[in-house]
């Protein structure tokens, strides 16, 4: 084959590329005309009757959330809903938004020792709006040594719903409902419809409900359990690591004072390092 062959090749495939992306744009509008926008008018509606009947039935609805280093905080949802909709030439969205109050009651007073986990902690809490610490305690030197934290305050959430002719998808987000930050699910517009409907309510409700469940390969499902233990085995080691420095630090202090040599100093990371070369048990 010769250039002008090539070049004539090379032409065919970007009309091609140009052509088959004005076809997947009219098919995406089309979706979006004739599918999305009229499910989005139901899914209004569904949300608005769903509201005013949680409302009716106050049900006690229990939201938890791991803070690493503190423990479960729980919540419980105050049902008082605001529905928001916004529309664009080729765009629709749904928010519903509320919030669940923190029940301190049921959550720990955990007292954290260490200065690097109560300022990790209280970063935490101050980014969630839980609150600051109950108390804090100082060594001799002045250094932070510990400090009790008991969750308050309350944690918004929000479920947003997006339709749009660009992407010809109805793109779901959820804020603070399994975890503290947020989860996205993006749904073709064939899948769309009463049944989803549903499952969002049943998801909303924390009953049990497949929206965010995905079909994982077995093997798949391993690498993942195997991760989860390496990274709790790993938190228990930083945790004594953490504690072993503590305790050598404020030892060398009480022994030696401010002034202690770097030989002495030196012996103790000596051993800290000691510590971490070894292979934890699983």
């Amino acid at each position: 084959m010769g250039l002008l062959d090539d070049l004539e090749n090379e032409a065919q495939r970007r009309k091609a590329e140009a052509d088959r992306a004005v076809e997947v744009k009219t098919e995406r509008e089309s979706a979006y005309r004739t599918i999305l926008e009229p499910a989005m008018g139901k899914l209004r509606a569904y949300l608005t009757e769903l509201v005013e009947k949680i409302k009716v039935l106050q049900p006690k609805i229990a939201i938890r959330h791991e803070i690493a280093g503190y423990g479960d905080v729980v919540a419980y949802v105050e049902h008082e809903y605001e529905l928001r909709d916004a529309r664009q030439p080729s765009s629709l969205e749904l928010t519903l938004s509320f919030a669940a109050t923190v029940a301190s009651s049921e959550c720990p007073a955990v007292t954290v020792e260490g200065a690097a986990r109560v300022r990790a902690v209280a970063n935490l809490f101050q980014r969630h709006r839980l609150g600051g610490p109950l108390a804090e305690r100082k060594d001799n030197s002045g250094e932070m040594a510990g400090a009790v934290f008991k969750a308050k305050g309350k944690i918004p959430l929000a479920a947003n719903f997006m339709a749009d002719a660009a992407s010809g998808q109805l793109r779901i987000t959820f804020t603070n409902f399994d975890d503290f930050g947020s989860v996205t699910k993006n749904v073709p517009p064939e899948r769309v419809d009463d049944a989803l409907f549903d499952e969002i309510g049943r998801y909303l409700m924390r009953d049990p409900n497949s929206l965010l469940r995905e079909a994982l390969p077995d093997d798949y499902r391993s690498q993942l359990k195997a991760k989860v233990h390496e990274q709790t085995v790993k938190r228990r080691w930083e945790a004594t690591i953490d504690s072993r420095q503590q305790e050598d630090l404020a030892m060398l202090k009480h022994e030696h004072g401010f002034g202690a040599s770097l030989n002495k100093l030196g012996d103790a990371m000596g051993k800290l390092k000691g510590l971490v070369q070894r292979k934890p048990a699983g």
